[in-house]
């Protein structure tokens, strides 16, 4: 299905439009959940414990959306059905998706695990124009994972991205150049990168509400509005200037899961289940990825959304489990002592200064309760590191978990886990 404007109909044979899409899979985790129990089908439905992630279209019709908390949530709509995350089979399905973006190009730039962009000016001798391309993307993620993907075609990034917005639910934009300025023109401001809530209400009381109205706007007077670098930024995207490529190859700077929860006063011991859980998550795929972290960084988010983070830089680089967590079970601890009525939603854990894994060589000089790389307790918890991404790499990731589930009756990851491998922007 094709959705555009009726002023901006492709000629879908036109071969020599460059191709920037954007892909977005449609309310991702809910449209996971619903695969995986497929008696939610039709459901108002969000996952996530204590804070929303993502939820049905039906949810979103009683106004729910990702990142309200739960409670708030059920109020607007009493039958909403709130289910847990299954971190496995996110990935395994992001996995798939994103082999299906790769069989038609090389230049994927992933922007998370269910979005990016890809370039496929190269392919259209070969597989059709980009708009034929982007309808075979969409059958194809449809035919093989059961998802719906939206998805923007144009000659821009920050384009393509607006159009796979305007295109959801499951819908295909395409904008030809010279028609940019008319699709982009009307559409709130809110679609630009850079205009949230707090900006938009600015925006807004001046009396501008569209993108129109943002490329009408004198350069001197934006920056007097919103600041220089948001001035600049937002009148260059509203005048359709955006000159960045796609770019396949972008290094990875962190490594970070997380874990949203109910607000409750929480205590060491009710945190340390969650940790080790996403610590395991972490330093897993840090050694999967041959990279090793020198900064550890634990950020602890309390009920009244407010957040705070701790972190600490390491002597020599760690990639492992029992490394990262007695750092992190230090640092999780200083929040605990300084906020100690605090209820907490949401328990992050990030790995950054990333670097090729080399083999650990001991450290001298060092005390016994030393955390990071070299330390005689690392050298001797990575025997059993590597036994258990074996076990894993041939069993399954579910094969084993940690003793703290198995007492709590929990074996797999359903605390509204998610995981992110941030790249530089």
């Amino acid at each position: 299905m094709l959705l555009a404007p009726r002023a901006f109909r492709p000629t879908l044979g036109c071969m020599d439009v460059p191709g920037i899409l954007h892909a977005d899979l449609d309310a991702f985790y809910a449209a996971v959940a619903v695969l995986e129990d497929p008696g939610l089908a039709g459901k108002p439905v969000a996952v996530g414990a204590g804070v929303v992630l993502s939820c049905t279209y039906e949810a979103k019709e009683y106004g729910v959306r990702g990142g309200m908390r739960t409670v708030d949530a059920k109020a607007l709509c009493p039958n909403l059905i709130v289910v847990d995350g299954t971190f496995g089979a996110y990935t395994d399905y992001s996995k798939t998706v994103f082999s299906i973006f790769e069989s038609y190009t090389p230049l994927v730039e992933p922007l998370s695990i269910d979005e990016a962009f890809m370039d496929v000016t190269g392919s259209v001798h070969l597989l059709g124009s980009p708009a034929h391309i982007a309808r075979s993307i969409r059958e194809d993620v449809k035919n093989q994972t059961g998802l719906a993907v939206s998805i923007g075609v144009t000659a821009r990034k920050f384009l393509s991205k607006i159009a796979s917005q305007v295109a959801k639910p499951d819908g295909l934009i395409v904008v030809l150049p010279g028609e940019e300025k008319a699709f982009l023109h009307p559409l709130s401001a809110s679609y630009l990168w850079g205009v949230g809530p707090v900006t938009k209400k600015r925006l807004n009381q001046l009396g501008i509400r569209t993108i129109g109205d943002i490329a009408d706007t004198p350069l001197d007077a934006l920056v007097a509005m919103v600041g220089g670098a948001a001035g600049n930024h937002l009148h260059a995207l509203a005048n359709n200037k955006d000159s960045r490529p796609v770019e396949r190859a972008r290094n990875a700077k962190s490594v970070s899961a997380q874990s949203a929860m109910r607000a409750e006063r929480r205590s060491m011991d009710d945190l340390m289940p969650v940790l080790l859980r996403l610590t395991d998550r972490v330093a897993s795929r840090l050694r999967d990825k041959d990279r090793s972290a020198r900064t550890i960084t634990v950020r602890v988010r309390f009920g009244d959304l407010s957040s705070v983070t701790r972190s600490e830089t390491l002597h020599t680089p760690t990639a492992s489990t029992a490394a990262m967590v007695a750092l992190e079970r230090r640092l999780l601890q200083k929040v605990l002592d300084e906020y100690p009525k605090h209820e907490i939603t949401l328990l992050s854990v990030a790995a950054a200064g990333l670097g090729v894994d080399e083999p650990i060589q001991l450290a001298f000089g060092v005390s016994d309760d030393a955390v990071g790389g070299g330390t005689p307790q690392e050298i001797a918890s990575s025997a059993l590191d590597e036994s258990v991404d074996e076990l894993r790499r041939r069993f399954g990731k579910d094969i084993l978990t940690h003793g703290s589930d198995l007492l709590s009756g929990r074996t797999t990851h359903t605390d509204g886990l998610s995981e992110v491998m941030r790249r530089d922007t």
